[in-house]
Order: structure tokens, then C-alpha cells, then sequence
């Protein structure tokens, strides 16, 4: 008999399964496929780390998810300062001094301010879309070449059909600033996610290719507690309807060349180039894989998700808020069950959160 039963092997079961393990309780840890990590999974391919569910950046300013998972892993400092491809045209992300400069020839601060503001006249204060507030953000000219194309590939929707704050956390400096993240702490944490997941679980018991959904009735009798972390909607049978997600397609390839774009991501944002971006994962960890003679790319695509693929993002808009929160109702009759996780919560969430989330779950189960 185990004290919980943990279901789900990613981030945030492996976080709660290692300290509910460390306080003695006897935890079982099951997932669905046929490795540990979830979507942080990396595997290694001819010297380079892959990240096969797209790029996985860990950044945080909150010292306490950082210290934790350097118990863990060493991290490089890998800075993201990714590059949008515009039918050819390059621009620095995120927008900041560089990215003005390279649209509109200007340097001077004030000047890129005045450009943004005689480019949001029409736009009301309280913008009801996202084409609205990404205009009312950075100006027509970003909106149309680097904005509009990509969001509706990554959506599949109109911009003016998308709520705004979608995009209310845009990232937008005027400074020569192209770090992509605001965060006090960044990197990759050197040999890949993977490892991590490994430190994690080392010494717990791990089921792999292990569905609980269709083994549930027996794998509830081995635990006197249960922390799922699947869809919430699957757990209860979709009784409510389904919820809707996005989910992404990548087309790896192994070159053999030594570099393929000298950048980890460049996002293309153009409307007719069918993916969303190309990801060189060598550029990830420049110090231990940069000087390989070959590289790895992914091509992310974006689609609709059906059953079958995996949930990647939830689609927060009013119909599907609601539904999450029916089912938030019935997640809190379940006595002996936690929701946890981005799909348990129905909500987007960076790694440091997900570790956050997964720490304060484990003291409550501890209390």
C-alpha cells in the first residue's frame, strides 16, 4: 500500500513525488508514456540535447524555484534572444530599441514613442480584441509584420476574434535590451531536462506507459491518496463537454551541417510560412554541443487539438473558463483526489511556477 499515488511523471508530479518521498511517505508515481519529464523531455541525439516538445527556457525572479532545482541540475545561463523572420526580414525580440531601429531607422527612445502612438489613433482606451491591444502596445507596423501572422498560426484565429489579454504581457522595452525574459534567473540546465526528472524520481517508483484512466479502479486501491495531473475534463469522463486546447506538431531533422540559423529560435511571423518557428537545439547549450559538425531543428506547427494529440495550451476564452471552472466544482468533491499541474488546473503556467505549485502542493499533503 502507498501514501499517494501520483499520476503523471512531468514537473510537477516528479517535484511532489521527491518531497513527499524525502518526509518517508511511500509514493507511486504512474504515467502515460513511455518516458519521465512530461514536456520538458530531452533526449539526446548525436551529442545534442533535444527538446522534443519545443524549447523549454527555465527563468524565474523567485529564488526559492531556482535554488530548488539547482539541487538538481547545473544551469548554463543560456539567455533566450530569439529573431523574427519576416519574409526574409530579420528583427531582435523582444521588441526593444534594436527592433525599432531595424523598422523604422530610429535610435532615439522618444521618437520610437511618438511612432507607437500616432500608429494607435482609432484604437479605443479599453481595447476588446487582440488586434486592438497588440496596436495599442507596439503600433500598427509591428502589429501587421511581427504580431498578426504568427498569433493566427499559433491560434488559428483572426486576431480580432482573440480576447486581449492574451497579449497584454507582451514584452516591450525601449532600450537596447534583447534578453527575452525579465528574470533575475535563467539557463538550461546542463544535459538536458531530463536529467532533472531522473534526480527527481531517483529512488521512487516510476510505471511507465501506464494509463491511470484506464486502470484507475486498481491503481486508486494501492494509495490512500491520489495527485493527478492529466486533464481535468478526462478525469471526470468529459461529463460537461470538452475542453479545447492547441497543440503543436514538430518536423525534426538531423543535419549535416554544423549550423543551420547561429540561433536556439527564430520565429517566423509572416501568415503564409506554415510553421510558427524553427528551433536549433544545439544553441541551447552552446559550450557542450556548439562545435559538433552537425545540428538539430525542429519546425513547430501549431493546430487545433483533437484526441489523441498532446495538450499543450489551454484555450482560456469565456466558453471554455466556464467550463473549467464546472469542473473545478466537481474536482473539490473528490475526497481523497489534488488537481494539479497545468492540465489539472486548466491553466498556462512556466516551469517555475509549476515547480512553486508542486512544492506548495506537497506541504499541504504533509499538513
Amino acid at each position: 500500500m502507498y501514501d499517494h499515488l501520483i499520476v503523471g511523471a512531468g514537473l510537477f508530479g516528479s517535484v511532489c513525488a521527491r518531497q513527499l518521498a524525502d518526509a518517508g511517505k511511500r509514493v507511486l508515481v504512474v504515467e502515460k508514456r513511455q518516458h519521465i519529464g512530461g514536456l520538458a523531455y530531452t533526449e539526446e541525439v548525436s551529442g545534442i540535447q533535444v527538446h522534443r516538445y519545443g524549447a523549454h527556457i527555465f527563468h524565474t525572479n523567485d529564488s526559492r524555484a531556482w535554488d530548488y532545482l539547482n539541487r538538481f541540475a547545473e544551469f548554463n545561463g543560456f539567455v533566450n534572444r530569439p529573431l523574427a523572420n519576416y519574409k526574409g526580414e530579420l528583427y531582435r525580440l523582444p521588441f526593444n530599441m534594436y527592433t525599432f531601429r531595424q523598422m523604422w531607422g530610429v535610435s532615439d527612445p522618444e521618437e520610437a514613442r511618438r511612432i507607437i502612438s500616432s500608429q494607435r489613433e482609432g484604437i479605443p482606451a479599453e481595447p476588446g480584441n487582440l488586434e486592438e491591444q497588440a496596436i495599442s502596445l507596439v503600433g500598427r507596423d509591428i502589429y501587421e509584420k511581427l504580431v498578426r501572422g504568427y498569433t493566427e498560426k499559433q491560434w488559428g484565429r483572426d486576431c480580432r476574434e482573440l480576447p486581449a489579454f492574451i497579449i497584454k504581457r507582451l514584452p516591450l522595452r525601449f532600450t537596447f535590451d534583447d534578453n527575452y525574459f525579465n528574470a533575475k534567473y535563467q539557463g538550461i540546465p546542463v544535459g538536458g531536462y531530463t536529467r532533472i526528472a531522473e534526480r527527481l524520481l531517483d529512488g521512487i517508483e516510476v510505471r511507465l506507459g501506464t494509463d491511470y484512466l484506464a486502470a484507475r479502479r486498481e491503481l486508486d486501491a494501492l494509495a490512500s491518496r491520489v495527485i493527478y495531473t492529466g486533464p481535468i475534463d478526462a478525469y471526470f469522463g468529459y461529463c460537461l463537454g470538452r475542453l479545447s486546447y492547441r497543440t503543436l506538431r514538430f518536423e525534426t531533422e538531423l543535419l549535416g551541417i554544423p549550423d543551420h540559423q547561429s540561433r536556439a529560435v527564430v520565429n517566423y511571423t509572416d501568415r503564409d510560412t506554415p510553421y510558427t518557428r524553427i528551433i536549433e537545439h544545439k544553441w541551447f547549450e552552446p559550450e557542450t554541443s556548439g562545435r559538433l559538425p552537425v545540428t538539430v531543428i525542429s519546425r513547430e506547427y501549431s493546430k487545433e487539438w483533437q484526441p489523441g494529440d498532446e495538450e499543450f495550451y489551454p484555450v482560456n476564452d469565456s466558453r471554455n473558463t466556464g467550463l473549467y471552472e464546472q469542473y473545478r466544482r466537481l474536482a473539490e468533491k473528490e475526497p481523497r483526489t489534488v488537481f494539479g499541474g497545468r492540465l489539472g488546473e486548466y491553466r498556462y503556467c512556466d516551469m517555475d511556477q509549476v515547480v512553486l505549485s508542486a512544492l506548495a502542493c506537497a506541504e499541504r499533503e504533509l499538513t
